[in-house]
């Protein structure tokens, strides 16, 4: 009788268990890239952004709620295919090389690549003044790629934001860095400019594993009907200012 009811207790939390998993959605991201992540809130650890408002919105179109995992950039795809989080949402660029292991949904933001130097650096006026010079970035970021095609003499760091702090302290020539973020970190930093060059555009998607279509087909679904209804427009506009 007691290991009848010892079996019947372990099956309930098993299926308990499983329930409570499905009740959530549980993104990956990594919370130094604003205005698509950062912390912030009332208490000051909260995990917000652009991208963590388009993932509540998936999640509760799927009946969840959403759960966020903050980590290392470059720890996201490899978190995703080893089944700890369900998707990643943090404002990676859409390339080849990620598009083998994983798979994207419909690209949702159009960004591109700038540098950014002291504002009285005025040696950088085109994609070939920054070949050959010491560059810093966010470590598996797009900007980590195309630094790498353009200079020996790359230093990658966890975040943005110690990649500025690298410019700051003379120790770097210059920020490579998608534009949005780089303007949210700029607006802290007035010795600090922001240069546009000629560098392709590049599209955001929110990654899934590859055995997961139904979930990337949802992740679509949700991202047509937020830009049919408006509220797609509404969060850039209170996110993009």
């Amino acid at each position: 009788m007691k290991k009848t009811i010892a079996a019947l207790t372990l099956a309930t939390l098993t299926l308990t268990g499983c329930g409570s998993k499905e009740e959530y959605l549980v993104v990956g991201t990594n919370a130094e890239f604003p205005p698509f992540e950062y912390i912030g809130g009332a208490t000051g650890d909260e995990v917000l952004g652009f991208d963590i408002d388009l993932a509540k919105q998936i999640a509760a179109d799927q009946g969840k709620t959403l759960k966020v995992e903050n980590m290392k950039f470059d720890s996201l795809i490899v978190a995703l295919n080893a089944g700890k989080v369900d998707m990643v949402a943090a404002g990676m660029t859409i390339t080849p090389e990620r598009k083998a292991s994983v798979d994207f949904s419909q690209p949702y933001y159009e960004a591109t690549q700038v540098v950014i130097t002291p504002v009285t650096n005025v040696s950088i006026n085109s994609v070939d003044d920054v070949k050959g010079k010491h560059i810093a970035v966010q470590l598996g970021s797009t900007g980590d790629i195309m630094a790498k095609e353009l200079s020996d003499n790359v230093t990658a760091f966890n975040t943005g934001f110690e990649a500025i702090m690298e410019l700051k302290n003379g120790k770097v020539d210059m920020v490579l860095f998608d534009s949005e973020p780089a303007a949210k970190h700029l607006a802290k930093n007035p010795q600090l400019k922001m240069q546009k060059l000629n560098f392709d555009a590049e599209y955001y998607g929110l990654a899934v594993a590859k055995n997961n279509p139904e979930l990337l087909k949802q992740i679509n679904a949700s991202i047509d009907t937020m830009k049919q209804n408006g509220s797609f427009d509404a969060l850039l506009a209170k996110h993009m200012q």
